[in-house]
C-alpha cells in the first residue's frame, strides 16, 4: 500500500504537532473527576506494609502492579523512535505493560517501522500494537493488522475508536459506518486479542455491548479528564469546533460505572486522566484490571528511560500506600470491591442498582 511522499510526511508532522501541543498548551490537560471518589480509610489495616502485594496478571504475563504505559507516539522521526525506546526500556525495568501509538504511519511509510521495533528493549512484558479501527473502512484489513502485530511482536492489538478526533482533524477519516461487523470478522482471523479503545471520550454501554457481540473481551474505556485530543486537533484546524467539544463524552469514572454490569464478561482498562497511583487505585476498586498512563510520561520519555522508570516508581509507591491504607494485602481483593468506596458521584446509584 503506497502513498504520496507528502502524505507520509504529513503523518510524521502531525505526530510532532501533537507532542508540541501537549507540551506547550496547558489547557490540553482537562479536569478529571477522580477527586470526587473517596475510599474507606482503615486505621487498623491489620496487615504489614512490607507484605502488600500489588502484582497482577495481564495477557498471561505477570506485572509488578496494574500499570500500562498508554499509547503515545511512533513514526519516522528520530525523536519519536527515541521516545518509544525509552518507554520500552522503562517498562521492562519496571515490569509493567506498554502500548504504542497508532501504527498507521508505518503501514504508509516503511521508514517508520523502526520506531515500533521495541521488543528488543522489552522482551518479557506485554506489548500492545495499535491501529485506528476506522482504517478498516479505508483499505486496511487483516494483512495490515498482522503487520502491525508482527513488527511489535505484540501480545494484543488496540483498535482505537476516535470519531471526535477524526472529525476535528483537517485530514481526518470520518466514515465509521458498519465497523462492528468488520471488527468481528477480524477477531476471527487473528490469534492475538483485540482491545477496543477510546481515546478520550469514553466507551458507552452500547459500545461495549457491540464489542462483546463482536467477540471482544478487553475494553480500554479512555474517558475525558486527561489529554483532550479534540483540543489538540483544534490547534491544527481552521475553526473552533475542537475547542467547543474539548470536554465531550464520558469521564473515565463515568465509563467505569456504566461498564460495571458487563463485568466479568468484559475486562476493563481505565485510562484518561489517571494522574497518580491513587487514581489508579480508585479505578481498580471500580472494576478496572489495569490503568493506562501517557501524558505524565511524555517529558521523562524525551529525556531517558531512567526518568520514565522513576515516574513509574512514584505511581507504584502511591498505589502501594493506598492499598495498605485500605487494609488490602492482595490485588485480587482490591479489584471491583465496592465495599471500599466511601463516596463517589455514582456510589448511591451503584447501591440502588445492586438492590
Amino acid at each position: 500500500m503506497s502513498r504520496e511522499p507528502n502524505q507520509q510526511q504529513q503523518i510524521t508532522q502531525r505526530k510532532q504537532d501533537h507532542i508540541r501541543a501537549i507540551l506547550e498548551d496547558p489547557q490540553v490537560e482537562r479536569h478529571s473527576d477522580f477527586e470526587q471518589i473517596r475510599l474507606m480509610h482503615r486505621a487498623l489495616p491489620e496487615i504489614d506494609y512490607a507484605q502488600v502485594d500489588t502484582s497482577c496478571a495481564f495477557l498471561g504475563k505477570k506485572l509488578r502492579f496494574p500499570f500500562l504505559i498508554s499509547s503515545m507516539t511512533g513514526g519516522a522521526a528520530q525523536n519519536l523512535q527515541q521516545i518509544n525506546r525509552h518507554l520500552a526500556e522503562a517498562a521492562e525495568n519496571s515490569q509493567v505493560a506498554m502500548a504504542v501509538g497508532s501504527q498507521r504511519t508505518m503501514i504508509r511509510n516503511a521508514s517508520a517501522e523502526e520506531s515500533f521495533k521495541i521488543r528488543q528493549y522489552a522482551p518479557s512484558i506485554p506489548l500492545i500494537a495499535n491501529i485506528g479501527a476506522v482504517q478498516l473502512n479505508y483499505g486496511f484489513g487483516v494483512d495490515e493488522i498482522r503487520r502491525a502485530i508482527d513488527i511489535l511482536q505484540a501480545d494484543a492489538i488496540y483498535l482505537h475508536l476516535n470519531p471526535l478526533q477524526e472529525i476535528i482533524q483537517p485530514e481526518g477519516d470520518s466514515n465509521f459506518s458498519a465497523l462492528a461487523d468488520k471488527i468481528a470478522r477480524l477477531a476471527e482471523q487473528i490469534e492475538q486479542p483485540i482491545i477496543l479503545k477510546e481515546v478520550g471520550s469514553g466507551l458507552s454501554p452500547q459500545d461495549i455491548q457491540l464489542g462483546l457481540d463482536a467477540g471482544i473481551e478487553w475494553f480500554d474505556l479512555a474517558g475525558h479528564g486527561g489529554t483532550s485530543w479534540s483540543r489538540i486537533e483544534a490547534h491544527r484546524s481552521d475553526n473552533d469546533l475542537g475547542i467547543l467539544l474539548q470536554d465531550w463524552g464520558l469521564s473515565t469514572s463515568e465509563s467505569l460505572y456504566l461498564a460495571q454490569p458487563f463485568i466479568p464478561q468484559a475486562k476493563l482498562i481505565a485510562s484518561g486522566g489517571i494522574r497518580s497511583g491513587i487514581d489508579m487505585l480508585k479505578s481498580v476498586v471500580m472494576g478496572a484490571r489495569l490503568a493506562g498512563v501517557a501524558a505524565p510520561l511524555l517529558q521523562p520519555a524525551m529525556t531517558s528511560s531512567e526518568e520514565v522508570a522513576a515516574k513509574i516508581a512514584q505511581f507504584h509507591q502511591e498505589f502501594t500506600a493506598g492499598q495498605f491504607l485500605l487494609g488490602i494485602e492482595k490485588f485480587a481483593d482490591l479489584h471491583f470491591n465496592s465495599d471500599l468506596i466511601l463516596q463517589s458521584p455514582w456510589h448511591s446509584l451503584s447501591k440502588k442498582r445492586s438492590g
